[in-house]
Protein backbone atom coordinates (compact mmCIF):
# COMPACT_ATOMS: atom_id res chain seq x y z
CA UNK A 1 0.00 0.00 0.00
CA UNK A 2 1.42 3.59 -0.90
CA UNK A 3 1.27 5.90 1.89
CA UNK A 4 1.99 9.66 2.61
CA UNK A 5 4.10 10.04 5.49
CA UNK A 6 2.72 12.96 7.99
CA UNK A 7 5.48 12.59 10.72
CA UNK A 8 9.18 10.77 10.49
CA UNK A 9 8.58 7.89 11.05
CA UNK A 10 12.31 5.67 11.66
CA UNK A 11 13.26 2.88 9.59
CA UNK A 12 10.29 4.03 7.40
CA UNK A 13 11.19 7.69 5.66
CA UNK A 14 10.26 11.29 6.30
CA UNK A 15 7.80 13.57 6.79
CA UNK A 16 5.96 14.05 2.72
CA UNK A 17 8.01 11.24 1.33
CA UNK A 18 5.91 8.73 -0.94
CA UNK A 19 6.18 4.94 0.63
CA UNK A 20 4.90 1.47 -0.56
CA UNK A 21 4.53 -0.21 2.78
CA UNK A 22 2.34 -3.47 3.66
CA UNK A 23 -1.24 -2.90 3.87
CA UNK A 24 -1.09 -4.59 7.77
CA UNK A 25 1.42 -2.15 8.38
CA UNK A 26 -0.38 0.47 7.28
CA UNK A 27 -3.92 0.28 8.56
CA UNK A 28 -2.60 -1.19 11.87
CA UNK A 29 0.41 1.07 12.97
CA UNK A 30 0.79 4.30 10.75
CA UNK A 31 -2.90 5.55 9.76
CA UNK A 32 -4.48 4.82 13.64
CA UNK A 33 -1.19 6.98 14.80
CA UNK A 34 -1.88 9.34 12.27
CA UNK A 35 1.65 8.99 10.90
CA UNK A 36 0.37 8.52 7.41
CA UNK A 37 -2.45 8.66 4.98
CA UNK A 38 -3.15 6.49 2.30
CA UNK A 39 -2.08 7.68 -1.22
CA UNK A 40 -4.79 8.54 -3.15
CA UNK A 41 -5.16 10.94 -5.97
CA UNK A 42 -6.67 13.85 -4.09
CA UNK A 43 -3.62 13.50 -1.28
CA UNK A 44 -1.12 12.76 -3.84
CA UNK A 45 -1.98 16.03 -5.77
CA UNK A 46 -1.53 18.05 -2.01
CA UNK A 47 1.97 16.45 -2.00
CA UNK A 48 2.69 17.88 -5.01
CA UNK A 49 1.21 21.34 -4.45
CA UNK A 50 3.34 21.57 -1.07
CA UNK A 51 6.75 20.27 -2.54
CA UNK A 52 6.25 22.48 -5.32
CA UNK A 53 5.20 25.43 -2.52
CA UNK A 54 8.16 24.64 -0.46
CA UNK A 55 10.45 24.82 -3.70
CA UNK A 56 9.42 28.39 -4.61
CA UNK A 57 9.89 29.44 -0.84
CA UNK A 58 13.79 27.60 -1.07
CA UNK A 59 14.00 29.65 -4.07
CA UNK A 60 12.66 33.36 -3.20
CA UNK A 61 14.68 33.08 0.26
CA UNK A 62 17.67 32.34 -1.69
CA UNK A 63 17.32 35.38 -4.10
CA UNK A 64 16.93 37.67 -1.19
CA UNK A 65 19.75 36.24 0.29
CA UNK A 66 22.22 36.66 -2.95
CA UNK A 67 20.69 39.79 -3.33
CA UNK A 68 21.48 41.08 0.10
CA UNK A 69 25.21 39.63 0.13
CA UNK A 70 25.75 41.36 -2.95
CA UNK A 71 24.20 44.80 -1.21
CA UNK A 72 26.66 43.75 2.00
CA UNK A 73 29.79 42.34 0.20
CA UNK A 74 32.93 44.43 1.15
CA UNK A 75 31.20 47.33 2.86
CA UNK A 76 32.81 48.52 6.38
CA UNK A 77 30.54 49.31 9.15
CA UNK A 78 31.86 51.99 11.25
CA UNK A 79 30.98 51.52 14.83
CA UNK A 80 32.38 53.66 18.29
CA UNK A 81 32.82 52.68 21.46
CA UNK A 82 34.34 53.93 24.38
CA UNK A 83 37.32 53.02 25.39
CA UNK A 84 39.96 53.20 28.82
CA UNK A 85 43.75 54.01 28.78
CA UNK A 86 45.75 51.69 26.10
CA UNK A 87 42.72 51.87 23.67
CA UNK A 88 40.85 48.43 25.09
CA UNK A 89 37.31 49.06 24.96
CA UNK A 90 34.93 49.08 28.27
CA UNK A 91 33.49 45.34 27.49
CA UNK A 92 33.76 44.15 23.73
CA UNK A 93 31.48 44.53 20.17
CA UNK A 94 29.36 42.31 20.13
CA UNK A 95 27.66 40.12 17.42
CA UNK A 96 24.09 41.75 18.83
CA UNK A 97 25.40 45.70 18.51
CA UNK A 98 27.10 44.83 14.70
CA UNK A 99 23.18 43.31 14.12
CA UNK A 100 21.89 46.92 15.14
CA UNK A 101 24.08 48.71 13.37
CA UNK A 102 23.33 46.45 10.29
CA UNK A 103 19.57 47.17 11.13
CA UNK A 104 20.13 51.05 11.49
CA UNK A 105 22.60 51.38 8.21
CA UNK A 106 21.72 48.98 5.81
CA UNK A 107 17.80 48.21 7.02
CA UNK A 108 18.73 44.33 7.02
CA UNK A 109 17.54 41.93 10.00
CA UNK A 110 19.83 39.91 10.61
CA UNK A 111 19.93 37.56 13.38
CA UNK A 112 22.86 37.93 15.54
CA UNK A 113 23.89 34.00 15.37
CA UNK A 114 24.30 34.34 12.02
CA UNK A 115 27.19 37.12 12.30
CA UNK A 116 30.41 35.31 12.73
CA UNK A 117 33.61 37.01 14.06
CA UNK A 118 37.57 35.87 13.56
CA UNK A 119 38.31 37.32 16.91
CA UNK A 120 36.71 39.43 19.91
CA UNK A 121 36.60 42.80 19.41
CA UNK A 122 38.18 44.48 22.47
CA UNK A 123 40.37 46.92 20.95
CA UNK A 124 40.02 49.51 18.16
CA UNK A 125 40.66 48.79 14.81
CA UNK A 126 39.15 47.15 11.81
CA UNK A 127 37.63 43.54 11.99
CA UNK A 128 36.74 40.97 9.60
CA UNK A 129 33.30 39.68 10.23
CA UNK A 130 31.22 37.05 8.12
CA UNK A 131 27.14 37.06 7.93
CA UNK A 132 25.91 33.74 7.05
CA UNK A 133 22.69 34.58 5.35
CA UNK A 134 21.45 32.06 3.90
CA UNK A 135 23.02 27.98 3.52
CA UNK A 136 26.16 28.39 1.12
CA UNK A 137 25.39 32.09 0.87
CA UNK A 138 27.69 34.38 3.04
CA UNK A 139 28.56 38.32 3.16
CA UNK A 140 32.05 38.95 4.26
CA UNK A 141 32.13 42.22 5.81
CA UNK A 142 34.81 44.76 7.56
CA UNK A 143 34.02 46.11 10.61
CA UNK A 144 35.84 49.59 11.80
CA UNK A 145 35.55 49.96 15.60
CA UNK A 146 36.66 54.15 16.63
CA UNK A 147 36.62 55.81 19.85
CA UNK A 148 33.41 57.94 20.59
CA UNK A 149 33.82 61.64 21.37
Amino acid sequence: MKVILLQDVKGTGKKGDLVNVSDGYARNFLMPRKLAKEADAQALNELKNAEQSRQHKIEVETAEARENAARLEGKVLEMTAKAGQGGRLFGSVTSKEIAGELKNKFGLVIDKRKIVLDSDIKAFGTYNCEIKLYTGIAAHIKVMVKEAE
